[in-house]
């Protein structure tokens, strides 16, 4: 009996070694603790495998698996659960918590499952979606004060300050914990690892309501109408000036090369907006009227439906 007690204590061991998620338990009530920066990073890391910005696939199972079978007050292998409970809890659980619903979690959903400190979770601005790419154009401005193309650790700093005064919770964050939240938010989003963000990265960071060309009607499925091009124009048009310009530009812009290119960077915007307005009788002034959006439009359309056939 003594010979078999040593064994079934490593055993134990190893099923509470095995399983990440129990140490961010109660060892009395089994409730999950509030996460720190730091820790909610480690869970983000420890199952995001690939590092791909998702919990998908096999990395959803295991990070399932070990998130309810840590809730026991005994301690059971993340194997107990098995795989029919698992296929009815992943429904109930992507229900609840893929927002976007694309079988996958990313770290914004995680963010709303797990229980955090609240001042970093205001960080991830979830009840605030941008309106459009133009407000997110404006804001990159604002804080790429030194107009480097990328928002490098201290202006991301002075941006999740300006976050934290909005929500009048920066009287209780200590620049250290700013400090920390920054170098959260990098390892985080900073996807290439070059220690700041590029506009891509940025744009996963603060996400945009809806991009407005991903509709439907823009893959040339059905004809483009008048009052399509006049949607279009009036989102990107903010001013109401008649045009669309410097960050409205930008905007639209971004949205048009989000189609084409997941990773993009501050270069790779410039070079996309001389391509495309080169074919449109470009304005030096740099406006587009409504005609030359409607070419670009109409060509996007085009373009797509060319393409449409050839996916399996």
């Amino acid at each position: 009996m003594s010979s078999e007690s040593p064994s079934s204590a490593k055993k134990l061991n190893l099923e509470r070694a095995s399983n990440f998620m129990r140490q961010f338990r109660d060892p009395d009530s089994r409730e999950l603790k509030k996460l720190s920066a730091n820790q909610f990073m480690e869970v983000w890391s420890h199952y995001d495998g690939d590092g791909n910005g998702y919990i998908e696939g096999t990395e959803l199972d295991g990070f399932l698996r070990e998130f309810v079978s840590s809730a026991n007050f005994t301690d059971i292998s993340p194997d107990a659960v098995s795989d029919s409970m698992l296929v009815e809890l992943k429904a109930c659980f992507m229900e609840a918590y893929d927002d976007n619903q694309d079988g996958k979690i990313d770290i914004r959903e995680l963010a709303q499952l797990l229980p955090m400190e609240e001042n970093f979770l205001l960080l991830f601005r979830f009840d605030n979606p941008l309106e459009s790419s133009v407000e997110f154009m404006k804001i990159w401005r604002e804080y790429d004060t030194d107009g480097s193309g990328y928002i490098e650790a201290d202006e991301l700093k002075n941006f999740l300050r300006d976050l934290l005064k909005e929500a009048k919770k920066i009287n209780d964050v200590s620049e250290d914990k700013l400090i920390e939240y920054t170098d959260t938010m990098l390892q985080v989003f900073d996807s290439n690892k070059d220690g700041r963000l590029q506009l891509s990265e940025m744009a996963k960071l603060l996400p945009v309501k809806e991009n407005f060309l991903c509709r439907q009607v823009f893959k040339g499925a059905t004809k483009l109408t008048k009052d399509d091009i006049e949607r279009v124009f009036s989102l990107y048009d903010r001013d109401n000036n008649g045009s669309i310009e410097n960050e409205e530009l930008r905007g639209f812009l971004k949205d048009l090369l989000e189609l084409v290119k997941k990773d993009y960077d501050a270069q790779d915007l410039l070079e996309f907006e001389e391509t495309i307005l080169q074919g449109v009788e470009y304005s030096s002034e740099g406006k587009i009227s409504r005609k030359q959006l409607t070419m670009i439009l109409l060509a996007l359309a085009k373009h797509n439906q060319e393409e449409e056939p050839s996916t399996p």
